[in-house]
């Protein structure tokens, strides 16, 4: 299902016409499953890229004091580039799924919590932002990967980013 154009892009296969983030991957509501992990696609990898680095995050996330401040779902890094994709539920499963993704590693999110935290928002409206990176090299990571470590890292090593926006 590549496109014509051949741009490097992401697709969340069940999003609605709407846009919509589909809601058995909310934290909350009717057909809310308990942090499950969508299922994410990509096509077109810029060419020589050597690994995937993925961020989600709430952009439209209030600060209790203020100002809309964004706020990070989850963090995947060293996604090969052989992977076309992350299954459903694949946050926190990486030693199930095995194989290529064996080597897949998860960071924190901003609950401080690792893996993939479903949105509870307290309004409807909120865009749900996934930018995935291609990069040059395999970045090493020390045990604690947050979406700031990530930026600094790939800083001067990213081939390409492809984003989808999904509404809440």
């Amino acid at each position: 299902m590549a496109n014509a154009s051949g741009e490097f892009r992401l697709v969340l296969p069940h999003m609605d016409r709407e846009g919509r983030l589909p809601r058995q991957y909310m934290g909350e509501g009717q057909g809310a499953k308990r942090n499950i992990s969508p299922p994410l696609e990509w096509y077109n990898l810029p060419e020589g890229t050597k690994s995937l680095a993925l961020t989600v995050q709430d952009i439209d996330a209030p600060d209790p004091s203020g100002p809309i401040v964004p706020f990070t779902i989850w963090v995947v890094v060293n996604i090969p580039p052989t992977v076309k994709g992350l299954p459903e539920g694949f946050s926190l499963k990486e030693e199930e799924f095995g194989g290529e993704y064996a080597g897949i590693k998860e960071g924190f999110n901003d609950l401080k919590k690792h893996g993939w935290q479903a949105p509870k928002l307290p309004s409807h409206g909120h865009r749900i932002e996934f930018k995935l990176y291609a990069l040059d090299e395999e970045l090493k990571f020390g045990n604690k990967v947050t979406r700031e470590k990530v930026l600094e890292a790939i800083e001067g090593h990213v081939l390409g980013e492809a984003v989808l926006i999904a509404k809440f």
